[in-house]
């Protein structure tokens, strides 16, 4: 199959399988699983942090970000298309206590600093106790600019705020700016990256903070059942690909922009061309196709993707330039049935 609903369907390479099936092991509750702690201190060196943890997920990884920085009855801003707000099944009101206030988010996936600070609550027992600004990047495929980044770090030490990292595509980021991660990382007190996007691991994310942070997270890990035992092996292929699948995903982006320029060539779709967003491509379908239908015969043709109005297509290690010419060229040939 050809897969466009997401990069979170990539499968680990026949390498990054042997290294998992050699991988050594013990029992990482107790903190004896070499590969964790490998990979935990090589992530936390690599990306400027004192302290690392390996979690089941990004959704796991968030809300051990926002558990640790906040208490019971805090609050934390973030925007209203932040996946750690829209799409983690309001975990931190759920599990956490802690309140969020979600703004709008500008055109640009940023979020307007004077909105920010509009948000931020008095120092009253009427209000919640705003303890964090949470920022997500890439968002939409969107990449958020260094400059913007330095900005927020200064405005959250200005207003005694902590400011956490929703990085599940962070690397995306940093391909696109070509920068050494850290140039992103430095100015955050945590971040989140996910292993099992465009990095090609089967599971796994990573949260990155203070000894302090991280040592409170692991503690509300295990609380939420997130202690693996044996460990080793998924954190292994997480080893592998940050040190092998982080420089290829130039060809993700590449990818995803001939993708767009070819569905823009196909009457009935329009991609905007003029706006870079990494790995996803977003294309407005035309109310005279139906899209659903659509989807249901490229699906026999093994062609995925997930219809809507708006339509997301995204590109990962799975799929290739021949992939690319074998859905238009279907997907064409659907249309004109």
């Amino acid at each position: 199959m050809i897969d466009f609903r997401s990069d979170t369907v990539t499968k680990p390479c026949a390498k990054m399988r042997e290294i998992m099936f050699n991988a050594p092991l013990g029992d990482d509750v107790y903190g004896d699983d070499p590969s964790v702690n490998a990979l935990e201190a090589f992530a936390a060196q690599c990306h400027g942090f004192a302290s690392a943890l390996f979690c089941s997920s990004g959704t796991q990884a968030n809300l051990l970000a926002l558990m640790a920085h906040c208490e019971r009855g805090d609050e934390y801003i973030c925007g209203q298309n932040a996946h750690n707000y829209k799409f983690e099944g309001g975990g931190a009101a759920v599990l956490g206590s802690i309140q969020p206030q979600p703004i709008e988010n500008e055109n640009d996936g940023s979020l307007c600093f004077e909105k920010i600070r509009a948000a931020i609550k008095l120092n009253d027992f009427h209000f919640a106790n705003t303890r964090l600004l949470s920022l997500e990047n890439t968002i939409g495929g969107k990449v958020l600019p260094l400059s913007y980044l330095a900005q927020a770090r200064e405005f959250t030490h200005s207003h005694q705020l902590a400011l956490h990292l929703d990085g599940a595509r962070v690397y995306n980021a940093a391909v696109a700016l070509e920068v050494d991660i850290t140039e992103i990382t430095k100015h955050f007190d945590s971040v989140s990256i996910c292993l099992s996007k465009g990095l090609g691991a089967p599971v796994g994310s990573l949260l990155l903070g203070s000894v302090e942070l991280i040592n409170k997270a692991r503690r509300w890990r295990k609380v939420l059942g997130g202690g693996m035992r044996q460990a080793g092996m998924l954190a292994a292929a997480g080893h592998y690909a940050l040190e092998h699948n982080v420089t290829r995903l130039i060809d993700d982006h590449s990818n995803a922009r001939y993708l767009a320029q070819r569905l823009n060539e196909i009457e009935g779709f329009h991609v905007d061309l003029t706006k870079d967003t990494t790995n996803m491509v977003y294309a407005h379908v035309s109310d005279t196709i139906d899209i659903h239908s659509l989807a249901q015969q490229l699906t026999v043709k093994g062609v995925l993707f997930s219809p809507n109005k708006t339509l997301r297509l995204v590109t990962h290690l799975g799929v290739n330039r021949a992939d690319i010419e074998l859905f238009i060229a279907e997907l064409t040939a659907a249309l004109h049935v």
